[in-house]
């Protein structure tokens, strides 16, 4: 409490001295402190310095709300952008050193613009909806054919997006149309294995409905058999901690997709 009224303190000092200041067009006039009268009686006197009191103490409250609300904000960003480069720097010791790449449902941007600093290259990210925060080169797109070239790229991202896919096998074969031959596709999907994993993807898809639709979540013998029936074939398969965020422990599998040089035959 103390680091935050001193953390405060200069907002407080702030707001004491624009009351002394002439008052600006279209400002409202600052809140000044009663003044006590000689001619005051003492349940007068009383009562303006209760309101004295009342009011410095909301001034003081408020700051502090205010300190609050910016150290949390703060400490959000500070582990946003702390996970997205933890897998930044799991996803480069994959990929080759100066790979074109594509992050598809880039999100805030973070991962792109972590990977492209340690690949040594330009990381481009598109998404549905635009909330990147970070300064990447990004583009939005409709949800199904990505807006870049065929053999574009040689390798695709796909961190934690295809369940929020209402056609999956769109989102795979645009993939598999930007990669060029044998690049690679990582993917990180939530897998439900228990009856937690599955009450929390629940949860997961009731915050996401309304915003991307309707999320689907399937199992690690689902995901094999439409990664192949794709045209990709699977270099590596790692099961994750479900604790790599605590604000949604479930269980997790990363995918490093190679692309075939063969297409699958057509349905």
């Amino acid at each position: 409490m103390w680091l935050l009224i001193i953390d405060a303190m200069p907002q407080i000092i702030s707001r004491i001295e624009s009351e002394s200041r002439p008052k600006q067009f279209f400002s409202a006039p600052p809140l000044r402190p009663l003044r006590l009268s000689g001619d005051l009686s003492s349940a007068e006197e009383f009562t303006a310095e209760t309101l004295n009191s009342q009011r410095w103490r909301r001034e003081l409250l408020d700051v502090l709300v205010d300190g609050i609300k910016r150290r949390v904000a703060r400490e959000r960003r500070r582990r946003k952008v702390g996970r997205a480069y933890d897998m930044a720097l799991e996803i480069a010791r994959t990929i080759p050193r100066g790979s074109e790449v594509l992050d598809v449902g880039c999100g805030n941007g973070f991962i792109a613009h972590h990977l492209s600093a340690m690949l040594g290259t330009g990381v481009v990210g598109i998404d549905v909806t635009n909330h990147t925060e970070a300064p990447i080169d990004y583009c939005c797109y409709d949800g199904r054919r990505f807006p870049v070239a065929d053999s574009s790229y040689d390798s695709v991202l796909l961190c934690y997006v295809l369940h929020h896919a209402q056609v999956v096998q769109v989102i795979l074969e645009e993939t598999r149309r930007v990669l060029r031959p044998g690049g690679l596709a990582l993917i990180y999907e939530d897998i439900p294995q228990t009856w937690w994993d599955k009450g929390v993807c629940w949860i997961h898809d009731r915050q996401w409905r309304d915003r991307t639709g309707p999320c689907r979540f399937r199992s690690e013998l689902e995901w094999r058999h439409l990664f192949q029936a794709c045209g990709f074939e699977i270099v590596n398969e790692k099961r994750l901690s479900r604790w790599r965020k605590l604000t949604h422990p479930v269980g997790r599998t990363s995918y490093v997709l190679r692309l075939l040089k063969t297409q699958p035959a057509a349905d």
